[in-house]
């Protein structure tokens, strides 16, 4: 939760950031109006203090519409003698002047800044216009002055001079309040707020009435800031004894002296900054799934989308892959096809994988091909990232010779899916699916090929011209499993259609696709299990999980750990893809030490579900209780606790654990699963997922366990519920009533 907060500010703080120099962008102080920037190039400010005061000054002309016709900017640098640097009219354009700024060589010297405003007061606006066009001083310095400034300031702002004070370092403010135009807070910037103080400029030249007015919907507001001096402080450090003179002959005097020190202090001083801010298209917030938006302008804009999402401009879900599933691919390269059409297949391939292939795909993929032979260049799980795969693929060759695709269907039974080296000690337990890739008759025999390898567990989809169908319905024998395309190009609009009958099949491998469903699996990782065992039961746990469908709308997946104590793995709504519960699954960790079943299903009933914690009113519950047996005796009375409150509670004991005690727990022979050995989790999983599945299709109560928050008291009614709340106020009872 803690990283999804983080993300959410960043991507907020990022959104704040991109819409305030988006206004910079669309929005320019466009009229007629000379503006002197005065750069304070004295030693007190420093060589790389100038340099962002340069900095600032470019950022200051991206909100001014620079034109001979409208704004001129000219500057001068002062320290203990005033330099123009350029006049008004020397250069016409944006570009021209920021490059000259850039240009710009600091001086050094004492900090004369009266000096340099009696200069204007003398020679005006170098460069610029008559009387007529108004003038705007904007003064850039630390506010340290080594003479008077507030009586050729006031002449200047009594002559008509707008006057701008901008904070660079440390300033003293209370100079550059002397030196700003009223009102001082929307006169006063701060440097260091680059982005903001261009903004505020912007505004305040705006709400003056010097700039065009701002734009339809956008609006002037003022916010809190800070502004920093850095001051000497002086503290009383302790007292000290001291020796003094005496009246008396031969007689010294003693006493307590206080000691000072002295320190420099960062002081942050509280003010009012303004801004202008407009709306813009991302106001309606039109990207989806947590996508980022960029305005682009006034009416457009892109986002940016997390990954695995991007199937259209508002970031729909992507094409993707997100069941788990052994993928073999089976391509005909024979005569038949033709080397263009194998040409064809591989580029199909490689287009599938770069659009259906995440990296968190939970689907294995390999590639066969055949002729009069069969090979598999490519075996099952050998690669796990798309870009691998692909150059693979493009590595494999044309063979030629008969079409013989009864023969390569029993060899891909066979030999297909032998685990890669590299995965040889996974067993994952995932269905296993053949895509039959073929553009020529078969000249064997393919049903009884086909009926032998679909009787051995494979799904067959076949992939194939329209002039094949009637072979691929013999290959696949359900027409649902079959792909046509009418000509060449139509095969790679076959994608979607093709990614969805993979899942489709592969996910009814048997697992309740469609049946809501909050499970909770208690894991024994107590001594008495083992380490070994605990990574076996691991594994038939994520191997289980992916027999269903995973998000908010359908199947939550929690897990509990026990051995003396209870943890949770995860909650109920901690994860809303396969991919990212199945690496939640892999980090579950073993505890040792003794064993309390009870313990474990007391923890779930108060602790794991509950609606706090995830746990949806209305939706079917289970827990699977997954034990070697010992410390089971204090599990009976949490497990009718369970059942009272709407949850079904499944016991699958493993080894010499007393019958009866489980049965107890499971409360019916029809919950209770007993298996001899760890190994034996393979070969019951279905049966222990199909039992889960029809309980999940058993009627609901909306009150179990109680939605009300707070003690709110559940009551059904009119196929709903409703709260009666004590104390408190919401729907659930959720909100504190005010006194």
């Amino acid at each position: 939760e803690s990283l999804n907060t983080l993300i959410k500010s960043f991507y907020t703080l990022a959104l704040i950031e991109l819409h305030v120099s988006y206004s910079l962008l669309v929005m320019q102080c466009s009229a007629s109006v000379d503006i002197l920037l005065l750069l304070d190039g004295s030693y007190s400010i420093g060589k790389r203090s100038f340099e962002r005061s340069k900095h600032f000054a470019g950022k200051l002309c991206d909100a001014l519409d620079i034109n001979p016709d409208r704004v001129r900017v000219g500057v001068i640098q002062f320290s203990s003698t005033p330099q123009l640097e350029f006049p008004l009219d020397s250069y016409l354009t944006k570009q021209e002047v920021k490059e000259k700024i850039k240009k710009i060589v600091f001086k050094g010297g004492s900090t004369e800044t009266g000096l340099v405003l009696k200069y204007v007061l003398r020679k005006s606006f170098p460069g610029g216009r008559n009387s007529s066009v108004p003038e705007i001083l904007i003064i850039l310095s630390d506010g340290k002055s080594q003479g008077n400034v507030a009586i050729p300031a006031k002449q200047l702002k009594d002559r008509g001079t707008t006057v701008f004070a901008v904070g660079v370092k440390f300033p003293r403010w209370e100079e550059l309040h002397t030196l700003a135009s009223e009102p001082t807070e929307q006169h006063v910037l701060f440097a260091e707020h680059v982005d903001d103080a261009a903004n505020g400029l912007y505004s305040t030249l705006t709400g003056s009435a010097v700039c065009s007015a701002v734009s339809p919907g956008c609006k002037i507001e003022s916010h809190p800031c800070e502004r920093k001096t850095l001051e000497t402080v002086k503290e009383l450090a302790g007292n000290y004894m001291c020796w003094k003179g005496s009246k008396r002959p031969n007689a010294v005097h003693t006493s307590l002296c206080p000691f000072y020190s002295w320190k420099r202090v960062l002081i942050k001083h509280p003010a009012r900054c303004y801004r202008t801010t407009c709306p813009d298209p991302c106001d309606s917030q039109p990207c989806h799934n947590g996508g980022m938006c960029i305005p682009e302008g006034l009416e457009r804009y892109h986002c940016v989308c997390p990954v695995g999402f991007g199937g259209d401009a508002s970031c729909a879900p992507k094409l993707s892959l997100e069941c788990g599933v052994d993928l073999l691919f089976l391509v005909d390269s024979s005569s038949g096809t033709t080397l263009e059409g194998f040409l064809r297949y591989k580029a199909f391939l490689k287009r599938f994988i770069q659009a259906a292939l995440s990296k968190d795909s939970l689907a294995n993929v390999g590639v066969a091909q055949y002729s009069n032979d069969v090979q598999i260049p490519i075996k099952v799980g050998e690669y796990k990232d798309a870009l691998s795969l692909m150059k693979s693929i493009d590595t494999m060759h044309f063979s030629g010779g008969g079409t013989f695709t009864g023969k390569a269907l029993r060899y891909v039974m066979q030999h297909g899916f032998k685990s890669a080296p590299a995965f040889a000690d996974v067993h994952d337990d995932l269905p296993r699916v053949v895509v039959l890739l073929t553009d020529s008759e078969s000249r064997d025999p393919v049903v009884e090929a086909a009926k032998y390898t679909r009787g051995r567990g494979l799904f067959l989809i076949g992939v194939g011209s329209d002039f094949l169908r009637a072979e691929l319905d013999d290959v696949t024998g359900n027409p649902k499993r079959t792909v046509v395309y009418s000509n060449p190009q139509d095969l790679f609009n076959k994608i979607p259609e093709l990614q969805k009958k993979i899942c489709s099949f592969a996910l009814s491998f048997p697992g309740c696709q469609s049946q809501a469903l909050d499970l909770v699996f208690a894991l024994d990782a107590s001594a008495g299990v083992g380490r070994e065992n605990f990574l076996q039961l691991r594994s038939f746990i994520s191997s289980s999980s992916l027999q269903f469908s995973i998000n908010r709308d359908v199947t939550q997946i929690g897990l509990v750990v026990y051995g003396s104590r209870a943890r949770t793995a995860f909650a109920l709504d901690a994860h809303v893809t396969s991919a990212a519960l199945s690496q939640a699954i892999s980090q579950a960790p073993f505890l040792g030490g003794s064993a309390s079943t009870g313990r474990a299903l007391l923890h779930i009933h108060d602790d794991v579900m509950t609606v706090p914690k995830g746990a949806r009113p209305g939706v079917s519950k289970a827990v699977v209780l997954i034990t070697a047996g010992s410390g089971t005796e204090d599990a009976v009375v949490p497990a009718q606790q369970l059942r009272s409150n709407g949850v079904s509670v499944f016991v699958v004991g493993i080894g010499g654990v007393r019958r009866d005690t489980l049965l107890r727990i499971a409360g019916s022979p029809n919950y209770l699963m007993h298996l001899s050995s760890y190994d034996d989790l393979r070969n019951y999983k279905d049966a222990i997922l199909e039992r889960i599945c029809e309980e999940a299709k058993s009627p609901v109560n909306l009150c179990k366990p109680n939605p009300c928050l707070n003690e709110g008291v559940c009551v059904l009614g009119n196929g709903s519920y409703r709260c009666e709340c004590r104390g408190w106020e919401g729907p659930h009872c959720e909100s504190s009533k005010a006194r």
